[in-house]
């Protein structure tokens, strides 16, 4: 189990040495965060993972690498170690890029001119078990769900259940829910955890897709 008073152990892969080195010096100046591992590809991250696969809490990834990408590198850390948090980091807003990081499961996806404050805001959001999409992404993946035609059986959700859901779709983590509603976090973790299991949801991001598609966010 990690040890919650230890800096979060945190892997980035890209092939560009100038982005690693910008992204770790951001870091280094929050004492939660470590930087503790970098590759310049897809597979040389894949394999530092699965030689300790409970060293790493978060993954940084770019999507162009050499020998495997981002979104094939994020499929397979969310398939074989689905615990790491996993960031997309691109150059790239089309819209099947953008489509390709949710159907992998990536747990945020920001544009690489992304400021310091919303990066490090970002990161704190998904490893507090949420997701985090700049604003110029999500426009992307509410249009493109909504627009696709989904097998799912609407799910009858109580009606707290459905505002923790819409809340959940926007981003919010459980505590910033818990202060919104006025309940406890527990209480809202245990909401989630109804709301996974009503709607055969194994992942956040998939719960997102869910919602979208179903029809309960509009």
């Amino acid at each position: 189990m990690t040890d919650p008073l230890l800096p979060v152990q945190i892997l980035i892969a890209d092939d560009h040495q100038l982005v690693i080195d910008g992204i770790k010096s951001m870091l280094a100046q929050e004492a939660t965060y470590c930087v503790s591992a970098e590759a310049s590809n897809g597979q040389l991250a894949l394999e530092m993972i699965s030689a300790d696969p409970q060293r790493f809490k978060l993954l940084i990834t770019d999507i162009t690498m050499p020998l495997m990408g981002g979104i094939e590198l994020c499929r397979a850390v969310k398939a074989q170690y689905p615990h790491i948090k996993v960031l997309m980091l691109s150059m790239h807003n089309s819209i099947s890029i953008v489509k390709d990081a949710v159907a992998a499961e990536a747990d945020g996806y920001m544009l690489k001119n992304t400021g310091q404050d919303e990066f490090l805001k970002g990161i704190g959001r998904i490893l507090e078990n949420g997701t985090y999409f700049s604003q110029d992404i999500l426009p992307i993946i509410f249009s493109t769900l909504q627009k696709e035609k989904s097998n799912h059986v609407k799910t009858a959700l109580s009606q707290r259940e459905k505002e923790v859901l819409e809340l959940i779709v926007q981003e919010y983590t459980s505590r910033e829910i818990a202060e919104k509603l006025h309940i406890s976090k527990q209480t809202v973790d245990t909401h989630r955890i109804n709301i996974m299991q009503k709607t055969n949801c194994e992942s956040l991001v998939g719960l997102i897709k869910y919602a979208i598609q179903s029809g309960f966010i509009k």
